[in-house]
């Protein structure tokens, strides 16, 4: 025969039992931390009892200590403190009981015990919510109607405390003795509103059981508030009840403005069940324990968890796999003698320009009230200030015939200054300086620099170190002329990264056309370097490879994307902390290392793949931002068919060294001004609406080859870091499989016969040679790649045709 149900509620209390220990085990650190907050209170609250309890004693004797100023009492004294809490105690004592509230503060010191209880031993005697706000009013309170009698009966002072007698004395100016009946009202208003006085208390008979109905509970309730058992507050005897007759126990609705907690939906059945067919059933406990024990961790588990791991193991160091790496040294960089150069800008040069400025605006009709030189080691700035009545038009326009006046060779004319009533002009200095790269590197204002990828360039035209977050520029841009110092800039731009980041948290894609320019950083493969799993180098220099490095960049980016989903994140900055703070799983996340994109010539790769190199581009600079993937893309030809509007509207950040024509410094910086710069580094930087003048550091290829053979001659990774493969359909094509003779098309022989004759595999010589629609050319050309005759797809490029004669190709037809 089937168990019957002895307890129903058995089910609470193993839930219970089994959850408490994975309760404690999970809270250690919280627990822990508890503790030492309840000895905290306790040991508050034994200075407050203690204090108080020596002043009401010795309280008269301490008075003239207590009273002396800060500096005296580091001074010291030769008259002993008596209370027993020493010198701390006597003035607590004394602020408490003469200065603010006075006995009534008295209550402050069983709340810090019960508090203490509370926190360590999650035992509450009485409410402590609601003894705290009891104890803040009564000591207001209490110490106004001590004061009362204190200023009418003349009583001691700290009776009522110092707040207590200047409250009372104002309420006598205002309301002589009737004041005692406004502190009454007060405390009558408390009472009321508090402790929800109501003379009205409704006795009701429950019964618990039909069988029982001689033996009844009385049960008060309030018209405010639910049912409470008169004979037992204690929460730990409450259990659910499940009377055979529901319905008869069931309070009126407007008797209990809160429903009892309804039944188990199992139980209910059990007790219908037992009801209409008077059967027994077998009732598993276990069951509902799974249940609860399967419970997704809620996020403060979580949260403990993972404070416990970071208590037992750290945080997370992403540098634990280079322990022993060392950031290069300040003293791999030249350091030029300074002294040696010829001072860049006279006295006598200085005057000179002046004079030459103002002659020149004064005949043209602009007087000038007031200006001023800055130098800087490429160009002085000199602001001027108009009179009142000039057009900033009317001395912008006079751009040539200042630079035909001055006999210099590049003047530009900015205009109003950003922030300033001045107008700038700008005039090459005849004896430039040059800017080491130690001087910028080793700057004080570098090397303390927080910036997430922090970058330095140079220097600006007042001679101040010019350093820049990438991470918030997001991408740049940056164009030149052949010679004007842009490779020279990138050299720079990766030196100040690499000086700063660890090869952990930073990562180049280093993409080189030229096949020269970047190469010096090849020895960077296992530290810094990034590239796809099958490449041969890690700086791509073919610009077939380029597509398909665009194309994992943007997978890259999608997959970053989803761990950022995932771990509820908007930022690569975020994530990154999470995981080093432990909250992420290790199985489902890893540490994400800033990828820089350098494309050292972006003119050659819109000139061989154009669309193909343009879109995976515009898909990085619009979205990679917030997982860490930042652009740095060069051109000598800034044209507006190479930097298309797709492009230019995602690069905010723009650099621009010297250019050959007004057209390409707008197409570079919507402004005119880079067709004026005077060459070698000479430089403007625009980010938002500001640009920037800057003189490029000098960085020499032996110093980049002493950073390259330093680091590279440490322990690094065991390659470089790997990208992700792209999907087929991003490369051009889909995945074929293995050619099949059987399944060739009709034409596949001319085809064949077709592209080694022109040496060119391309669909459109398919098409209009043997008159096929675009779609049948492509498979052709798909099979003619499965065959070996044609090479892969490589962008807007003819394929490669790899068979080199006609009768190597009979031969491979042959065969098939």
């Amino acid at each position: 025969m089937a168990k019957k149900i002895s307890n129903p509620t058995s089910t609470l209390q193993l839930n219970f039992e089994q959850d408490k220990p994975k309760r404690k085990m999970d809270g250690a650190v919280l627990y822990r931390f508890q503790l030492i907050v309840a000895a905290f209170l306790f040991l508050i609250g034994t200075l407050l009892l203690v204090s108080f309890g020596s002043s009401f004693f010795v309280g008269v004797s301490d008075q003239s200590e207590v009273e002396r100023g800060v500096v005296d009492t580091i001074k010291g004294s030769d008259i002993p403190i008596k209370n027993l809490a020493g010198l701390l105690g006597a003035k607590i004592a004394h602020f408490f009981l003469f200065k603010t509230f006075g006995w009534s503060t008295l209550l402050l010191i069983p709340l810090f015990y019960l508090s203490a209880l509370k926190v360590g031993f999650k035992k509450e005697i009485y409410s402590l919510e609601r003894l705290s706000w009891q104890v803040l009013f009564y000591i207001l309170w209490l110490s106004l109607l001590a004061g009362f009698f204190v200023f009418s009966l003349d009583l001691p002072h700290s009776i009522g405390g110092g707040v207590g007698y200047f409250l009372n004395e104002k309420l006598y100016q205002l309301l002589g003795y009737l004041s005692i009946f406004v502190i009454g009202f007060g405390g009558f208003i408390f009472l009321v509103l508090f402790y929800q006085l109501n003379p009205k208390k409704a006795k009701v008979v429950a019964p618990v059981a039909k069988e029982e109905e001689e033996e009844e509970e009385s049960l008060f309730i309030d018209e405010d508030g639910p049912a409470i058992h008169a004979d037992n507050d204690d929460i730990e005897e409450f259990r659910p009840i499940v009377p055979p007759v529901v319905e008869e126990v069931a309070p009126e609705p407007e008797t209990l403005p809160e429903p009892e907690p309804e039944p188990l939906p199992m139980l209910a059945e059990a007790v219908e069940e037992k009801k209409e067919d008077d059967l027994d059933f077998t009732y598993k406990v276990a069951d509902v324990a799974d249940e609860v024990i399967e419970e997704e961790p809620t996020p403060v588990s979580r949260e403990i968890k993972a404070n416990d791991l970071v208590e037992q193991f750290g945080l997370y160091d992403p540098t634990a796999d280079l322990p022993k790496y060392q950031f290069p040294t300040i003293d791999l960089l030249k350091e030029y003698d300074q002294k040696n150069q010829t001072s860049q800008v006279t006295m006598d040069e200085l005057k000179a320009n002046k004079e030459k400025i103002v002659e020149t605006l004064l005949n043209y009709g602009i007087g000038i009230q007031k200006i001023e030189a800055t130098i800087g080691p490429t160009v002085t700035l000199y602001e001027i200030v108009p009179k009142a009545g000039v057009r900033v038009s009317k001395i912008t326009s006079l751009e040539d015939d200042l630079s035909l006046s001055l006999a210099a060779m590049g003047v530009r004319i900015i205009g109003q200054m950003p922030g300033k009533d001045t107008i700038g002009i700008e005039v090459a200095n005849k004896n430039r300086e040059m800017v080491p790269v130690r001087a910028v590197i080793g700057s004080e204002k570098f090397q303390k620099s927080t910036f997430d990828l922090p970058i330095t360039l140079g220097k600006t035209i007042s001679n101040e170190i010019f350093v820049a977050d990438l991470a918030k520029m997001p991408h740049l841009l940056m164009a030149g002329a052949t010679g004007q110092g842009k490779s020279v800039g990138l050299n720079m731009l990766l030196t100040s990264l690499i000086y700063k980041k660890h090869p952990a948290t930073l990562k180049f894609v280093l993409v080189d056309p030229k096949k020269v320019e970047l190469s010096l950083f090849n020895k960077l493969e296992r530290h810094f370097l990034a590239c796809l799993p099958d490449s041969a180098e890690a700086i791509i220099t073919d610009t077939k490879k380029v597509v398909n490095t665009l194309n994992s960049l943007c997978k890259e980016m999608d997959l970053r994307y989803d761990k950022l989903k995932d771990a509820g994140c908007r930022n690569i900055k975020e994530y990154n902390q999470k995981f080093i703070n432990r909250r992420l799983n290790p199985n489902e996340h890893d540490f994400m290392p800033y990828i820089v994109l350098v494309i050292d010539e972006l003119a050659d790769l819109m000139l061989t793949a154009g669309k193909e190199v343009e879109h995976p581009i515009a898909r990085l600079a619009q979205l990679a931002r917030a997982i860490g993937i930042h652009l740095v893309v060069a051109t000598q030809r800034p044209s507006v068919n190479v930097i298309t509007g797709t492009i230019k509207a995602n690069f905010p950040a723009r650099l621009s060294f010297k250019v050959m024509s007004k057209i390409d410094s707008r197409t570079i910086l919507d402004a005119g001004g880079a067709d004026q710069l005077v060459g070698m580094g000479d430089m403007l930087l625009s980010m938002g609406s500001e640009v920037i003048r800057l003189q490029c550091a000098f960085v020499d290829t032996p110093e980049v080859e002493d950073i390259c053979d330093f680091i590279g001659n440490q322990q690094g990774y065991t390659s470089a870091y790997l990208l992700p493969e792209p999907d087929s359909e991003e490369m051009g094509g889909q995945d074929r499989g293995d050619f099949d003779p059987s399944d060739r098309d009709s034409f596949f022989d001319e085809a064949a016969r077709l592209v080694v004759m022109h040496q060119q595999g391309s669909t459109s010589l398919i098409q209009r040679k043997l008159k096929l629609g675009y779609n049948r050319a492509g498979r052709l050309i798909d099979q003619l790649e499965a065959a070996g005759i044609v090479g892969s797809f490589g962008g807007s490029k003819a394929r490669e045709v790899l068979v080199k004669s006609e009768t190597e190709l009979e031969e491979i037809l042959k065969n098939l």
